[in-house]
């Protein structure tokens, strides 16, 4: 089974800005209709909304805190009420944490992995249900190159990305039956405000040892995660693909 793009709906986690309102944008870009999830930045997300709206398609926001499956489910019901539970699900919403493992209080080590895993796996897990009973839908997280390599001062977020790529390629396993497919789109440096602690130098520095010498913008990424929820990507799965202009190979 495949759906019209007009009548798909995509849910994009953490979707007030960066990559996750470039995928918004990309998607409503396309005739398709939009639910955007936030926990904080509400005029942020009415923003994005403004933007996707703009093509005429049907736009929702949502808010919840991802670690909360009471508040998720709350957010599923609104979603039931106005007629947009998914067809693709996009599990963007992360957070990054920089520092010597030593320094890493337990409260820190939590909040990353709740946020960046246990928030994908109750999204999954809520959301692929209907998936499933459709023969048919995409799941699309967003990881790190960190997940796949691994960074110094980075522990905690390499770890909590490392767990979103065993994550998918063991769901991409488990739901291949049923026509769903679960990929990984794993990022090298894009510029984005989670990047923004990074100074001049140490900014240059990273373009040097990049390749194609820039940064991603939020846009590459974006088309990127489009493509892989494309109809005609369903024998693509369990894949973890990482556009990096270059950086690791």
């Amino acid at each position: 089974m495949t759906k019209p793009l007009s009548e798909t709906t995509v849910l994009i986690t953490g979707a007030s800005r960066g990559i996750g309102a470039a995928v918004a944008e990309r998607f409503a870009s396309v005739g398709m209709h939009v639910v955007i999830h936030y926990l904080n930045a509400h005029e942020s997300a009415n923003e994005v909304a403004r933007a996707c709206l703009a093509y005429g398609v049907r736009v929702l926001t949502v808010t919840a805190d991802l670690r909360s499956k009471e508040q998720l489910l709350r957010m599923k019901e609104k979603m039931e009420l106005h007629g947009m539970l998914p067809d693709i699900l996009v599990n963007n919403a992360g957070i990054a944490h920089f520092g010597l493992l030593s320094d890493v209080t337990e409260e820190e080590w939590d909040q990353v992995m709740d946020i960046n895993l246990k928030g994908m796996f109750l999204c999954s897990q809520l959301f692929m249900g209907r998936m499933i009973e459709q023969k048919y839908g995409r799941i699309i997280n967003v990881s790190s190159i960190w997940g796949i390599s691994g960074a110094s001062c980075e522990v905690v977020y390499s770890t909590a990305k490392g767990g979103v790529n065993a994550f998918t390629k063991s769901l991409a396993k488990e739901l291949a039956p049923s026509g769903v497919t679960v990929n990984a789109v794993a990022p090298g440096v894009v510029e984005t405000t989670m990047n923004s602690r990074l100074d001049d130098h140490e900014q240059q520095a990273l373009k040097d040892d990049i390749p194609v010498g820039r940064f991603a913008q939020p846009d590459e990424i974006a088309s990127l995660v489009y493509f892989l929820a494309l109809p005609e990507s369903g024998y693509i799965t369990g894949q973890i693909i990482s556009p990096n202009g270059g950086w690791l190979t």
